[in-house]
């Protein structure tokens, strides 16, 4: 028994002298990060032309997977300053150097991700259709409903709307 006792005492004796130590300090290590996101402000020409072109795209069935899946892998891509893919319209916005990108590029990105998605009705843009409000048919719910004159008429320039009509010609 004093052996089996005498044994415990040098066992919790040496883990207690080898577990403890007496420095403060935390022990700091190095570790290299690679870069993943590309610095938008370094690899874009302030100089290029810059073109915005919207297009549908088919066979998304979720926003998180799908529609950013799209919208990263077109970001990526060297020329494009911005890519927007909205879900819900199944809308791709993308505003890209015309010298390093072209409308088939952005296809064939499209259509690398996966071969469900189809791109549909590329079309080149001023402003985006996000940035811009269409009246809707009827003028009671038109983007331009219960405004004042002046917010009538800088709702939609071009509305063809009775209610926007009438602003304009009060202009």
């Amino acid at each position: 028994m004093k052996t089996l006792k005498t044994l415990s005492i040098v066992a919790i004796m040496a883990f207690v002298f080898t577990s403890c130590k007496n420095e403060t300090q935390p022990e700091v290590k190095t570790v290299d990060i690679e870069k993943t996101k590309k610095d938008v402000a370094t690899t874009l020409d302030p100089n290029a032309t810059y073109a915005k072109v919207e297009f549908g795209i088919d066979g998304m069935t979720c926003a998180m997977g799908c529609a950013k899946t799209i919208e990263k892998k077109m970001a990526k891509m060297e020329g494009v300053k911005s890519a927007k893919v909205d879900f819900d319209n199944r809308l791709a916005m993308v505003e890209y150097d015309e010298a390093k990108v072209t409308p088939k590029s952005l296809e064939e990105a499209v259509g690398k991700v996966s071969d469900t998605y189809k791109v549909k009705d590329m079309h080149a843009v001023d402003a985006f259709g996000a940035e811009k409000k269409a009246c809707k048919a009827d003028c009671k719910e038109a983007c331009c409903a219960n405004k004042t004159d002046a917010e009538k008429v800088a709702c939609k320039a071009d509305c063809k709307k009775e209610c926007c009509s009438k602003a304009k010609k009060a202009k």
